[in-house]
Protein backbone atom coordinates (compact mmCIF):
# COMPACT_ATOMS: atom_id res chain seq x y z
CA UNK A 1 0.00 0.00 0.00
CA UNK A 2 2.59 2.46 0.81
CA UNK A 3 4.64 2.06 -2.38
CA UNK A 4 1.43 2.34 -4.36
CA UNK A 5 0.16 5.48 -2.80
CA UNK A 6 3.96 6.79 -2.72
CA UNK A 7 4.12 5.94 -6.58
CA UNK A 8 0.71 7.51 -7.28
CA UNK A 9 1.50 10.87 -5.18
CA UNK A 10 4.76 10.89 -7.34
CA UNK A 11 3.30 11.06 -10.67
CA UNK A 12 0.06 13.12 -10.41
CA UNK A 13 2.10 15.63 -8.51
CA UNK A 14 0.99 16.06 -5.34
CA UNK A 15 4.63 15.25 -4.04
CA UNK A 16 6.28 17.70 -6.37
CA UNK A 17 9.98 17.78 -7.85
CA UNK A 18 12.65 18.36 -4.91
CA UNK A 19 10.53 17.47 -2.21
CA UNK A 20 11.83 15.79 0.84
CA UNK A 21 10.45 12.60 1.65
CA UNK A 22 10.04 11.25 4.96
CA UNK A 23 9.43 7.99 6.97
CA UNK A 24 8.21 9.75 9.81
CA UNK A 25 4.92 11.54 8.22
CA UNK A 26 4.48 9.20 5.87
CA UNK A 27 3.62 6.24 8.46
CA UNK A 28 1.57 8.58 10.47
CA UNK A 29 -0.31 9.20 6.97
CA UNK A 30 -0.81 5.54 5.89
CA UNK A 31 -0.98 3.84 9.63
CA UNK A 32 2.11 2.09 9.02
CA UNK A 33 5.05 1.14 10.70
CA UNK A 34 8.62 2.11 9.70
CA UNK A 35 9.47 -0.82 7.96
CA UNK A 36 6.98 -1.19 5.07
CA UNK A 37 7.57 2.74 4.67
CA UNK A 38 11.59 2.08 4.89
CA UNK A 39 11.20 -0.63 1.65
CA UNK A 40 8.67 1.36 0.01
CA UNK A 41 10.91 4.79 -0.11
CA UNK A 42 14.12 1.79 -1.17
CA UNK A 43 11.95 0.16 -3.73
CA UNK A 44 11.05 3.49 -5.52
CA UNK A 45 14.45 5.00 -5.55
CA UNK A 46 15.53 1.81 -7.23
CA UNK A 47 12.99 2.53 -9.63
CA UNK A 48 14.21 5.55 -10.16
CA UNK A 49 11.20 7.40 -8.87
CA UNK A 50 13.34 8.72 -5.83
CA UNK A 51 16.92 9.95 -4.75
CA UNK A 52 18.85 8.80 -1.78
CA UNK A 53 21.34 11.86 -0.86
CA UNK A 54 23.71 10.90 2.04
CA UNK A 55 23.08 12.35 5.24
CA UNK A 56 19.75 14.14 3.58
CA UNK A 57 17.26 11.08 2.37
CA UNK A 58 15.37 10.63 -0.08
CA UNK A 59 13.95 13.30 -2.96
CA UNK A 60 11.96 13.37 -5.40
CA UNK A 61 14.06 13.39 -8.76
CA UNK A 62 13.78 16.91 -10.90
CA UNK A 63 13.96 14.98 -14.18
CA UNK A 64 16.03 17.37 -16.63
CA UNK A 65 16.47 18.02 -20.36
CA UNK A 66 19.43 14.78 -20.72
CA UNK A 67 17.59 12.37 -18.08
CA UNK A 68 14.50 12.66 -20.42
CA UNK A 69 16.48 12.12 -23.66
CA UNK A 70 17.68 9.15 -22.07
CA UNK A 71 14.72 7.81 -21.33
CA UNK A 72 13.47 8.06 -24.97
CA UNK A 73 15.80 6.53 -26.01
CA UNK A 74 15.62 3.32 -23.64
CA UNK A 75 11.83 3.61 -24.31
CA UNK A 76 12.32 3.54 -28.10
CA UNK A 77 13.81 0.13 -28.22
CA UNK A 78 11.04 -1.30 -25.46
CA UNK A 79 8.56 -0.49 -27.12
CA UNK A 80 9.75 -1.79 -30.41
CA UNK A 81 10.23 -4.83 -28.96
CA UNK A 82 6.59 -4.51 -27.28
CA UNK A 83 4.73 -3.84 -30.66
CA UNK A 84 6.75 -7.01 -32.13
CA UNK A 85 5.59 -9.35 -29.83
CA UNK A 86 2.29 -8.06 -30.11
CA UNK A 87 1.73 -7.94 -33.78
CA UNK A 88 2.68 -12.22 -33.40
CA UNK A 89 0.17 -13.06 -31.07
CA UNK A 90 -2.64 -15.38 -32.60
CA UNK A 91 -5.40 -13.98 -31.04
CA UNK A 92 -4.69 -10.29 -31.01
CA UNK A 93 -8.29 -9.22 -32.21
CA UNK A 94 -9.35 -8.14 -28.63
CA UNK A 95 -6.09 -6.03 -28.68
CA UNK A 96 -6.63 -3.92 -31.80
CA UNK A 97 -10.38 -3.41 -30.47
CA UNK A 98 -9.17 -1.90 -27.24
CA UNK A 99 -6.20 0.40 -28.94
CA UNK A 100 -9.26 1.74 -31.53
CA UNK A 101 -11.55 2.33 -28.55
CA UNK A 102 -8.71 4.40 -27.10
CA UNK A 103 -7.65 5.93 -30.31
CA UNK A 104 -11.38 7.43 -30.86
CA UNK A 105 -10.76 9.05 -27.06
CA UNK A 106 -7.47 10.55 -28.16
CA UNK A 107 -9.14 11.67 -31.02
CA UNK A 108 -11.79 13.88 -29.17
CA UNK A 109 -9.12 14.87 -26.47
CA UNK A 110 -6.84 16.30 -29.00
CA UNK A 111 -9.56 17.57 -30.93
CA UNK A 112 -11.25 19.27 -27.59
CA UNK A 113 -7.38 20.21 -27.04
CA UNK A 114 -7.80 18.83 -23.59
CA UNK A 115 -3.65 17.48 -22.98
CA UNK A 116 -4.37 16.22 -19.62
CA UNK A 117 -6.69 13.29 -20.97
CA UNK A 118 -4.75 13.06 -24.09
CA UNK A 119 -1.64 12.13 -21.88
CA UNK A 120 -3.21 10.03 -19.78
CA UNK A 121 -5.04 7.90 -22.41
CA UNK A 122 -1.22 7.23 -24.66
CA UNK A 123 0.21 6.08 -21.42
CA UNK A 124 -3.27 3.33 -21.40
CA UNK A 125 -2.58 2.92 -25.44
CA UNK A 126 1.17 1.82 -24.54
CA UNK A 127 0.16 0.13 -21.74
CA UNK A 128 -1.96 -2.44 -23.50
CA UNK A 129 0.68 -3.02 -26.10
CA UNK A 130 3.21 -3.83 -23.60
CA UNK A 131 0.87 -5.80 -21.68
CA UNK A 132 -0.29 -7.72 -24.59
CA UNK A 133 3.77 -8.69 -25.30
CA UNK A 134 3.49 -10.79 -22.55
CA UNK A 135 6.50 -10.12 -21.13
CA UNK A 136 6.18 -9.14 -17.60
CA UNK A 137 9.98 -8.07 -17.16
CA UNK A 138 9.67 -5.81 -20.18
CA UNK A 139 6.42 -4.78 -19.54
CA UNK A 140 7.89 -3.34 -15.74
CA UNK A 141 11.15 -1.79 -17.15
CA UNK A 142 8.90 -0.02 -19.81
CA UNK A 143 6.13 1.30 -17.68
CA UNK A 144 8.87 2.60 -15.19
CA UNK A 145 10.29 4.49 -18.37
CA UNK A 146 7.13 5.53 -18.81
CA UNK A 147 7.02 6.75 -15.18
CA UNK A 148 10.08 8.93 -14.85
CA UNK A 149 9.21 10.62 -18.05
CA UNK A 150 6.02 11.91 -16.58
CA UNK A 151 7.99 13.60 -13.44
CA UNK A 152 9.61 15.77 -16.12
CA UNK A 153 8.97 19.57 -16.72
CA UNK A 154 8.28 19.34 -20.41
CA UNK A 155 6.21 16.41 -22.12
CA UNK A 156 6.06 15.92 -25.90
CA UNK A 157 1.76 16.35 -25.82
CA UNK A 158 2.58 19.52 -25.25
CA UNK A 159 4.49 20.94 -28.44
CA UNK A 160 1.95 22.18 -30.52
CA UNK A 161 0.94 20.24 -33.40
CA UNK A 162 2.91 16.92 -31.90
CA UNK A 163 -0.27 14.97 -30.53
CA UNK A 164 -2.35 15.45 -33.74
CA UNK A 165 0.83 13.90 -35.94
CA UNK A 166 0.92 11.17 -33.06
CA UNK A 167 -2.31 10.13 -33.49
CA UNK A 168 -1.46 9.16 -36.78
CA UNK A 169 1.62 7.10 -36.11
CA UNK A 170 -0.91 5.65 -33.08
CA UNK A 171 -3.18 4.34 -36.26
CA UNK A 172 -0.28 3.22 -38.19
CA UNK A 173 1.22 0.82 -35.25
CA UNK A 174 -2.76 -0.31 -34.45
CA UNK A 175 -2.71 -0.92 -38.22
CA UNK A 176 0.80 -3.17 -38.56
CA UNK A 177 -0.22 -5.00 -34.97
CA UNK A 178 -3.21 -6.04 -36.45
CA UNK A 179 -1.99 -7.17 -40.11
CA UNK A 180 0.52 -9.48 -38.44
CA UNK A 181 3.57 -7.33 -39.40
CA UNK A 182 5.90 -7.89 -36.66
CA UNK A 183 8.85 -6.13 -37.87
CA UNK A 184 6.88 -2.94 -39.37
CA UNK A 185 4.90 -2.65 -36.19
CA UNK A 186 8.37 -2.31 -34.43
CA UNK A 187 9.51 0.01 -37.06
CA UNK A 188 6.70 2.08 -36.38
CA UNK A 189 6.70 1.78 -32.44
CA UNK A 190 10.65 3.21 -32.71
CA UNK A 191 9.58 5.96 -35.14
CA UNK A 192 7.30 6.92 -32.70
CA UNK A 193 8.80 7.02 -29.66
CA UNK A 194 12.06 8.76 -31.50
CA UNK A 195 9.29 11.55 -32.99
CA UNK A 196 8.11 12.32 -30.25
CA UNK A 197 11.77 13.05 -28.44
CA UNK A 198 13.18 14.71 -31.59
CA UNK A 199 9.78 17.13 -31.13
CA UNK A 200 10.45 17.76 -27.80
CA UNK A 201 14.07 18.50 -28.32
CA UNK A 202 13.84 20.92 -31.02
CA UNK A 203 10.70 22.71 -29.11
CA UNK A 204 13.12 23.31 -26.63
CA UNK A 205 15.52 24.76 -28.07
CA UNK A 206 13.66 26.94 -29.91
CA UNK A 207 12.89 28.14 -26.32
CA UNK A 208 9.49 26.44 -25.94
CA UNK A 209 8.08 25.89 -22.77
CA UNK A 210 6.41 22.43 -22.37
CA UNK A 211 4.81 22.70 -18.97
Amino acid sequence: MAYGELRQAILTGRLQPGSHVTVRPLCEEFGLSATPVKAALTALEREGFLVLHPHRGFFVPEVERDDMQELYELREVLDGIAARRAAALASRDELVTRLTSLLCEQTAAVEGRDLSAYGDLDVLFHHEILEAAGNRRLQHVAENMIGQLRLGRATSARVPGRPSAALVEHREIVAAIAAGQQQQAERLARRHVRKSANALDRFLDRGGRAS
